[in-house]
């Protein structure tokens, strides 16, 4: 996939979702955040990651989803943009589609996790990985965005030797 052009806004928004994976890190989850955009660009909602508390499924898309479906009618969320740091998993790719959520935008995707996953020697997830596309075809999907793939890789690489 090609590098997707992105408005600063845009860019902003992703800056943000870092930050977020930032604050899951440093409390004790592993570092992914997301963002909820209108489609007139207003941030609605954000989450990161918070299976440190012992739910594997806490992740910020999976919270994001949920927001959504209490408090945005099915045009706004079809109108929707989730902003995050790191590609969906297969769960919150299928939460992403059974709300109406319409377009991802992705910092580092799965294939990147997985190589330095397993170059930190890290296992790989229970789940298949597999590509937004392949679990939710008819979602507009854009990244990875080269600019943050080293701050994104040191997040992780922290995250594999705490």
């Amino acid at each position: 996939m090609s590098e997707p052009e992105l408005t600063a806004d845009e860019l902003r928004h992703l800056e943000r979702c870092l930050e977020l994976a930032g604050e899951a890190l440093e409390a004790g989850h592993a570092p992914f955040g997301s963002v909820l955009v209108s489609g007139a660009g207003v941030a609605l909602a954000e989450d990161h990651n918070r299976i440190g508390d012992g739910d594997p499924t806490a992740h910020p898309e999976i919270a994001l989803a949920r927001w959504a479906a209490a408090h945005l009618t099915a045009e706004e969320r079809a109108t929707a943009t989730v902003f995050t740091s790191g590609e969906h998993c297969a769960m919150c790719a299928a939460a992403h589609a059974w709300v109406g959520l319409g377009r991802i935008v992705y910092a580092t995707s799965t294939a990147q996790l997985l190589r330095w996953r397993a170059e930190d020697g890290v296992a790989a997830g229970p789940i298949q990985p597999l590509p937004i596309g392949t679990v939710a075809p008819g979602i507009q999907v854009q990244g990875p965005v080269a600019q943050f793939t080293a701050s994104m890789r040191a997040l992780h690489a922290r995250h594999a030797r705490p």
